[in-house]
């Protein structure tokens, strides 16, 4: 269990989902918590890591870094993919263990799932089918953070637990046409359609591709809800429980903009997985549920690209 006293870790601290954590923990004021920039700590160092974990002698840590992105990016830097997250897992999950710490948070995503699984997604359908192949280097190195976390808790008597949420988005976000997520990258098209006065926005594949939403701070609440949580699961979904289409994602935020754009389908482009939704009642059972809707989450998501891009 963690109060405002302890020591936490946070590792990824500037991405959209690590920021979200830090963020929650200073409004709820607690008072020592750990960050470390990206050229102070490379955390594919296990050394580095190690040593840094044994000054700073944590209680719980937070392990929200990763490399991550897009279709276009996952497939076409599948060996990055792969090498720098099974490095920063490994360096970090067995760090935390060899410097005694009992508390840990792993952050996944909905992709570790077969493309072809049934809907919703029950953590138990884990390696029950084949990946999807345009994120599968990401997937498969995801997957080995969860048997690493699954395996310590078995042979070292942990508390490591795997926190797998659904498509993120919220403040802080990665609006980068080369390696953003699709809600991200339909939040830029349409804003810039708007600065630029274009009429049509374009969309990779059909556009039917269904897809789940989760406010990035919706799932810091998560990980400070389940570090104070003892869970005979080591990984639980983390979600909303409800899709929509591409087409539909894009359309609602036209609403919210007041704008209305022909859309064009890029179809020879991927589509990714056709549908992933999560079974979120294992989560519900331990008394976590998410909070933000998906109208309040747009409207924080949209008037922060919009601060910080059009200043």
């Amino acid at each position: 269990m963690i109060n405002k006293n302890s020591k936490i870790f946070v590792a990824g601290h500037r991405g959209l989902i690590g920021s979200a954590i830090k963020r929650k923990l200073e409004k709820l004021s607690y008072k020592k918590v750990f960050t470390m920039s990206k050229k102070d700590l490379d955390l594919r160092d296990q050394n580095k890591v190690l040593k840094y974990l044994s000054k700073i002698k944590p209680d719980a840590v937070i392990l929200a870094a990763a490399k991550v992105g897009g279709i276009e990016a996952n497939n076409t830097l599948r060996g990055e993919f792969i090498y720098d997250n099974l490095s920063i897992q490994n360096s970090v999950i067995h760090s935390s263990y060899l410097a005694g710490v009992k508390n840990l948070i792993f952050l996944g995503s909905s992709c570790i799932y077969p493309k072809l699984s049934k809907q919703p997604i029950k953590e138990k359908y884990l390696l029950s089918g084949y990946l999807e192949k345009t994120n599968e280097p990401y997937a498969i190195a995801k997957i080995a953070g969860i048997s690493l976390c699954e395996s310590y808790n078995i042979q070292y008597n942990l508390n490591y637990k795997c926190l797998m949420p659904c498509n993120s988005y919220g403040i802080n976000d990665n609006y980068d046409p080369n390696s953003s997520h699709f809600f991200a990258a339909l939040i830029k098209k349409i804003v810039d359609a708007i600065r630029f006065r274009k009429e049509t926005i374009s969309i990779w594949g059909n556009g039917k591709p269904l897809r789940e939403l989760i406010y990035s701070d919706d799932i810091a609440d998560a990980c400070l809800f389940f570090l104070n949580r003892k869970t005979s699961d080591t990984l639980i979904n983390i979600g909303t429980g409800t899709d929509k289409s591409i087409t539909e994602y894009a359309k609602l935020i036209m609403d919210h903009l007041g704008v209305s754009f022909k859309i064009c389908y890029k179809k020879n482009k991927p589509n990714g997985t056709m549908r992933k939704v999560l079974d979120v009642s294992l989560a519900k059972k331990y008394g976590w549920k998410y909070k933000t809707t998906l109208k309040k989450g747009l409207s924080i998501a949209v008037n922060d690209y919009l601060k910080r891009n059009l200043v």
